[in-house]
């Protein structure tokens, strides 16, 4: 029984030896070639000159270019958004997305009302326009009067024009 052992126990390490040195004795083996590192600004560059784009370039006459409309704040116009929520300062903000356009609240009660209101407004046009805001009214017990809804977004396009007027006076 330990002569059998002995007779394994070196077969499997002359098999090992045999198997370490494949590969380094054939000659075959090519160099490693150093790995390139490139900055990340390169690498969009190419990029972009693949897409043939190649980027913004700035000179002393942008100065005379339009700019974007300073009223926007991501895709919706900042006014509006801002007077959104202004408006309906008594609701808890349970959500928030100025890319997206989106505000949603949680129950609250206006003041001098008499039932919790919950609302949910999308800006989806960065224009100061009206068909730029819709409103979304709910209360514990359904869909608010279409009228209420009406004087809301009223509400908030006249507080936005407000906040706009008073901007353009600086």
């Amino acid at each position: 029984m330990t002569m059998s052992r002995i007779l394994v126990g070196t077969s499997l390490v002359a098999i090992m030896l045999v198997t370490s040195g494949c590969g380094t004795f054939g000659g075959n083996r090519k160099p490693r070639q150093p790995v390139e590192t490139r900055s990340a600004d390169e690498i969009f560059k190419e990029l972009d000159a693949e897409k043939g784009d190649t980027g913004p370039e700035s000179t002393v006459w942008d100065i005379f270019k339009k700019r974007e409309d300073p009223g926007r704040v991501g895709a919706v116009n900042r006014y509006l958004w801002n007077s959104a929520l202004d408006v309906l300062d008594f609701l808890p903000v349970e959500t928030i997305d100025p890319f997206s356009g989106v505000i949603t609240t949680g129950y609250g009660t206006p003041p001098g009302g008499g039932r919790a209101n919950r609302a949910t407004i999308l800006i989806s046009d960065p224009a100061l326009d009206a068909r730029s805001l819709n409103l979304a009214l709910h209360t514990r017990s359904g869909p608010v009067d279409p009228a209420t809804v009406r004087a809301i977004e009223d509400a908030i396009l006249t507080r936005a024009r407000q906040l706009r007027k008073e901007d353009s006076r600086f």
